[in-house]
């Protein structure tokens, strides 16, 4: 694997320094990365406005066939990049190979939507006119992935780029180069003109996002990570009016009613609350269960919860790795503390440690004015609020919207009309009824409010990359 290096024009290239990438369980240096400074970012730049014109010109079909066998090679080394990204981000490694296999899939799936990129053909108001709409990519762009999910974001962003017939200059998080690295081997080794993808690894991303904000050439933005950055990405960009998609932090709520199938509810919140320990934009994070099934819910999360094996991800049995950082282990303890000094009961075993490990909890007696509440946890907590007979749909929902944020959502019930209600009352940009699941490669990923704006997955997807130049042309007569 090319560690060491960066991949700008096709060509793999040695950077002025390195940065140390650790092994969150452990905290030991695994390697050492190429840490790109301005300069290089620019001239990755200079290598994807070079091969923009010949990869927007290439037939679609053409575009399909090389992303198809980049899809083909990410899958078949499932495994091996699975062991690469449990090493540099902690998740279990099945978590990882699936993580791998869904990466691909959002690639193939972008390279059947390559030969469905359509123009229109609009009726004119008079006989000797014609109006058109041609599609075209937008240029080059520049995406930004975090440390979570280091494969299918990146997938999720160079696919539908791709597809559209966009370059891309990529910069993955300085915590999980090497997972980029490996997908960067596997886009090469499937013949992908030099320049049409280009990877840049820093530790300094201020330098990166400097050089692409004062970079015209650079037309679209596609950002993943946190709200704070996000927003200041979005205020350099108006300098040079460059498009961005932009998919923030999250406060996902679950609302089960009293007509839920309790164990399935209980077993869908665990899975989506625990998997990557709860690091996950998407992960539950206000659980709002109707008082009459709370009792007969929480035991049920308690049980899958204890059941879960807390370990170094590389270890056989483990199903929860750790925490990714220090930062993110103290966070995870402030909203604990907070929520036990206001009167939360916990409801699982405490076994911390060691390192950054921290077990799968379990809170009830929680109110809508605790931190967590308030605050995105980012790890293994499942607070347990309720809600009564004498509280409206109208109003837990209410609580549930009760944020600045606006990604995903769950609603378990079986009352038809109640979930017809209340996805159309929740604000989020995602809802999950009964346990569907939120992010498959056909489906338009994203938020709304502070969530952020654009979609991934699916045309939409495809769409993001794509400006629309209308073309009235007079026949004469």
């Amino acid at each position: 694997m090319k560690t060491g290096q960066a991949l700008v024009g096709g060509r793999w290239r040695d950077a002025a320094a390195r940065f140390p990438v650790t092994d969150p369980a452990t905290g030991e240096t695994i390697a050492e990365v190429a840490d790109c400074d301005g300069r290089l970012t620019v001239e990755a730049v200079d290598a994807a406005a070079a091969a923009l014109p010949a990869w927007r010109a290439m037939p679609a079909h053409e575009r399909a066939a090389i992303m198809r066998r980049a899809a083909e090679l990410l899958a078949g080394r499932a495994g091996a990049i699975g062991a690469v990204m449990t090493a540099e981000q902690g998740k279990p490694l099945a978590e990882a190979t699936g993580e791998v296999v869904a990466g691909a899939d959002h690639l193939l799936w972008a390279a059947e939507e390559t030969r469905r990129v359509y123009g229109e053909t609009i009726p004119s108001t008079s006989t000797d006119t014609r109006i058109w709409l041609l599609p075209e990519p937008v240029g080059v762009v520049a995406a930004i992935t975090p440390w979570n999910f280091p494969v299918s974001m990146i997938t999720r962003k160079l696919g539908p780029a791709l597809a559209a017939g966009c370059t891309v200059v990529l910069k993955p998080s300085e915590l999980t180069p090497l997972s980029a690295v490996a997908v960067a081997e596997c886009l090469t080794e499937a013949g992908f003109p030099p320049g049409v993808f280009n990877l840049v690894t820093t530790a300094r991303p201020q330098e990166f996002a400097e050089a692409i904000m004062a970079d015209p050439r650079v037309r679209k933005i596609s950002f993943t990570g946190s709200t704070a950055v996000g927003k200041n990405l979005i205020r350099q960009s108006a300098d040079d009016v460059k498009r961005l998609s932009v998919e923030l932090g999250g406060h996902a709520p679950v609302l089960v009613f009293p007509d839920a199938d309790v164990a399935a509810a209980a077993a869908g919140v665990a899975r989506s609350k625990f998997m990557n320990a709860g690091q996950a934009c998407t992960s539950p994070n206000r659980i709002y269960v109707h008082e009459s099934v709370a009792a007969e819910f929480t035991d049920e999360l308690v049980k899958l919860a204890e059941a879960i094996t807390v370990g170094n991800g590389a270890d056989p049995g483990v199903t929860m790795g750790p925490l990714i950082d220090d930062r993110a282990l103290a966070k995870v303890r402030r909203h604990i503390e907070d929520a036990l000094a206001h009167g939360a009961r916990l409801a699982t075993t405490r076994r911390e440690g060691p390192g950054r490990l921290h077990p799968p909890t379990v809170l009830t007696g929680v109110t809508d004015e605790m931190l967590l509440c308030r605050e995105e946890t980012f790890g293994p907590v499942a607070p347990v609020l309720t809600f009564g007979d004498g509280e409206s749909t109208e109003e837990v929902v209410a609580r549930a919207n009760a944020t600045p944020y606006g990604l995903a959502a769950y609603l378990w019930t079986r009352d038809l009309a109640r979930v017809v209600r209340v996805c159309e009352d929740l604000q989020f940009g995602i809802v999950s009824v009964n346990g569907a699941p939120l992010a498959p490669p056909q489906g338009p990923f994203g938020g709304v409010k502070g969530s952020g704006y654009g979609r991934e997955g699916g045309h939409h997807g495809v769409e993001d990359f794509v400006e629309y130049k209308y073309v009235s042309v007079g026949l004469g007569r």
